[in-house]
């Protein structure tokens, strides 16, 4: 186990202790940190989002907020969230907590059916090819790939014009190419991004037809500056294909363990917790397992099995000690790398229950608290957006 010290500066940090660890890139624009994400929510103005959200260029003319990577890390909680955009327009507000509430139901899903969600879920899906999808030679793909790649995140119009183009239109194997992005998105959950994909490429329903239309229409000006402006290969919808629709999912329907998709409701405390062990899924100063062990030293440890494995960009190792060292200047913080659930076994930690499946490799931890649901899981059907929305607001 590895000690790492913030404050030899994050760049020698990731250049000298994660070795192999990463699949390189530059450092994102957009930094981690509770401070930040405090900035961030300060300056919120979801005027006019209804109708500016899917805007792609020019980037002055985005709606898109720029909150995912401070949700996805729970920096900002999505109640935090909806509650900040309550005075609102009602469209926008609606919209905007619409987006809020797409990420809740990816949560949901992950936490219910976990590793089966990398299976088609409604549809068989017939695009299984290897290799990339994204043929660069078109400026509309070069200039989001290139934008994923620098920044590590991109609107959610771009995401899916990915997708598709990887999938519907290239033939390619939807597991592999969601497994690409989510490399390089700061934002990248397993829950939301494996929904997006699976929500494109009509394995949860028809597929999403990425087209020289939407390019023209949320991009304008771009296909102009494209090498292949008059010879253009997505000129035209790709052909609809006939989905094979599978065996209803039992999971899908009913929950018969919701107690295990929820988690703890109260805190869990067995013995006297020594630190509190923060995760990748919940980062932020509201942690429950943080806020209620404000005396505690802090522990987090960088997975190096994990990354091995992944080779996530290094934008997303800049974000996490971005973080980490942003939270030394309110908490006494240690950072490790080695095997995260091999540290926790060997102390008394607090720690916040994340709903991936990974969780379930936490062995009795001293104190567990809950997490903190924008709306609490139920165990009606899930198949679809709106059954879920229904047995939320039952």
């Amino acid at each position: 186990m590895l000690e790492l010290n913030l404050s030899r500066g994050l760049e020698e940090l990731v250049r000298e202790e994660f070795i192999g660890l990463h699949s390189g890139g530059p450092r994102s624009y957009i930094r981690g940190g509770q401070s930040a994400a405090n900035r961030a929510l300060e300056q919120l103005n979801i005027s006019g989002y209804a109708a500016k959200r899917s805007q792609v260029l020019p980037k002055s003319a985005r709606g898109a907020s720029v909150l995912s990577p401070y949700i996805r890390h729970n920096l900002l909680g999505l109640k935090q969230v909806w509650d900040a955009v309550g005075g609102a327009k009602y469209d926008d507000r609606e919209k905007f907590r619409d987006e809020l509430l797409w990420q809740e139901y990816a949560r949901h899903l992950y936490a219910r059916i976990g590793e089966e969600f990398f299976q088609n879920l409604k549809f068989d899906q017939v695009w299984n090819q290897p290799g990339d999808g994204w043929n660069t030679e078109l400026m509309c793909i070069d200039t989001v790939v290139s934008e994923l790649e620098s920044d590590g995140w991109l609107v959610n119009q771009t995401r899916m014009w990915l997708a598709s183009h990887w999938t519907v239109r290239n033939g390619r194997g939807w597991v592999l190419g969601q497994e690409r992005m989510y490399r390089e998105l700061i934002d990248g959950s397993r829950a939301a991004n494996l929904l997006g994909w699976q929500w494109t490429v009509g394995s949860a329903g028809k597929p999403y037809g990425f087209a020289r239309w939407q390019v023209e229409k949320r991009a304008p000006g771009l296909c102009a500056r494209c090498p292949l402006n008059q010879n253009c290969p997505i000129q035209e919808f790709p052909e609809e294909k006939q989905l094979i629709e599978l065996e209803p999912w039992g999971q899908l329907r009913f929950d018969d363990n919701l107690p295990a998709t929820t988690g703890p409701t109260k805190p869990v405390i067995s013995q006297q917790p020594e630190m509190v062990l923060l995760t990748v899924d919940s980062m932020g100063d509201a942690d429950p397992a943080l806020a209620a062990n404000p005396d505690l030293p802090v522990a987090f440890v960088f997975n190096r099995p994990a990354l091995a494995k992944l080779q996530l960009s290094a934008k997303r190792i800049f974000f996490y000690l971005e973080t980490l060292e942003d939270l030394a200047q309110r908490r006494e913080v240690r950072v490790y790398l080695g095997d995260t659930y091999e540290f926790a076994s060997q102390h008394r930690v607090a720690l916040t229950y994340v709903p991936v499946p990974s969780f379930k490799k936490f062995s009795q931890p001293a104190a567990l608290y809950p997490f903190p649901w924008l709306k609490a899981p139920h165990a009606k059907s899930i198949g679809s957006f709106s059954a879920w929305r229904r047995g939320i607001e039952a």
